[in-house]
C-alpha cells in the first residue's frame, strides 16, 4: 500500500488517540513524565487485551489464523495433548501425525515423556525451519501424498492423529486416505477437522493445497464413517470429553475418534 502508517506513539503524545489528552496538551509539554505514563498505561491495556482472548501467549501463527477467519487444527492438537493423553493413555506411546505443519505437532509430542512421534507432511516443505529440516533428516518427518498408500507397515503406530488435511480432500480421495490411516494404526485414529462456516484465505489455499478447504458438519462425517466401514471409538470419545470438561477446555475444531482396522 502507498499510504504510510502513522506513528501510534506520536499520535498518543500529541493527544490524537485519547480524547482527554488534548485538553492537557499544554501541561504535557511541561510534564513529560505524564506523557510517558499514558503511553505505558496504553501498552499495558493492549497487552492485557491480547492475553485475555487466549488465556496466555498468542503466537504469530495463531494470530494469523484468527486474522484469516479460520482455526488451525494442528495448533489445536498441541493444545489438546494433555487431554489426548488422558483419553488414550499408553496408546500415546507411538504417535503418527498427518497434516500441514506436522513438524510443529511432532516437536510438541516429542516433548512428552514416554512418547515417540513421527509426522507426514502432505504439502510443501520448501520454507521449512531448521528444526523441521532436522526432523526430516532424522526420518521422523517425511513428505508423502496422502491420496496414495502411506509408506508404513500395518499397525506401525499405536495412534494416528490427523489435522487440517482431510478438509482439502474430495470424497473420492477420502475413500483411499481414511482406510490407510486405519491400516497403519493399532489403537485408533483421531481426526481434527474445521467447523462449517470457517473460512481461510483462498489465494494461499489454492497455491499450496490445490483447492479450498471444505468444512463438513459432524453429521456428514458420521454418515461417511459408516459408509466406508469405520466405527467411532466410543470409550475414547467419553474419556476425551470427560478430560476436556475437567480442564474447562473448549475445542476450536471438530474432533472425531475412530477405531483402527481389524
Amino acid at each position: 500500500m502507498s499510504r504510510r502508517p502513522g506513528n501510534p506513539a506520536r499520535r498518543l503524545a500529541d493527544g490524537g488517540s485519547l480524547p482527554f489528552v488534548g485538553s492537557m496538551h499544554s501541561k504535557s509539554r511541561s510534564s513529560p513524565i505524564l506523557s510517558v505514563a499514558l503511553l505505558v498505561v496504553g501498552a499495558i491495556l493492549l497487552i492485557g487485551y491480547c492475553y485475555s482472548g487466549s488465556g496466555g501467549r498468542i503466537s504469530d501463527r495463531e494470530a494469523l489464523s484468527k486474522a484469516e477467519g479460520g482455526a488451525s487444527c494442528t495448533l489445536e492438537i498441541q493444545r489438546s495433548i494433555p487431554i489426548l493423553k488422558k483419553a488414550y493413555g499408553d496408546s500415546m506411546r507411538k504417535v503418527l501425525h498427518v497434516g500441514p505443519d506436522t513438524c510443529s505437532a511432532v516437536s510438541s509430542l516429542l516433548k512428552e515423556e514416554d512418547t515417540e512421534a513421527w509426522g507426514v507432511e502432505p504439502y510443501d516443505l520448501d520454507d521449512a525451519s531448521a528444526n523441521c529440516k532436522s526432523l526430516v533428516r532424522k526420518g521422523l518427518v517425511r513428505m508423502a501424498d496422502i491420496k496414495f498408500p502411506l509408506p508404513y507397515r500395518a499397525k506401525s503406530f499405536s495412534l494416528v492423529v490427523v489435522s487440517d488435511a482431510l478438509d482439502y480432500l474430495s470424497p473420492k480421495y477420502l475413500n483411499k486416505t481414511l482406510p490407510e490411516l486405519a491400516r497403519v494404526s493399532a489403537d485408533g485414529i483421531v481426526i481434527f477437522s474445521g467447523h462449517p462456516g470457517q473460512q481461510r484465505v483462498k489465494g494461499a489455499e489454492m497455491s499450496k493445497f490445490g483447492r479450498p478447504a471444505k468444512f463438513r458438519s459432524s453429521s456428514w462425517w458420521t454418515r461417511y464413517f459408516v459408509q466406508i466401514g469405520l466405527q467411532e471409538n466410543e470409550p475414547a470419545i467419553k474419556k476425551f470429553e470427560q478430560a476436556y470438561l475437567k480442564k474447562s477446555f473448549k475445542p476450536a475444531c471438530q474432533v472425531f475418534h475412530l477405531q483402527s482396522s481389524d
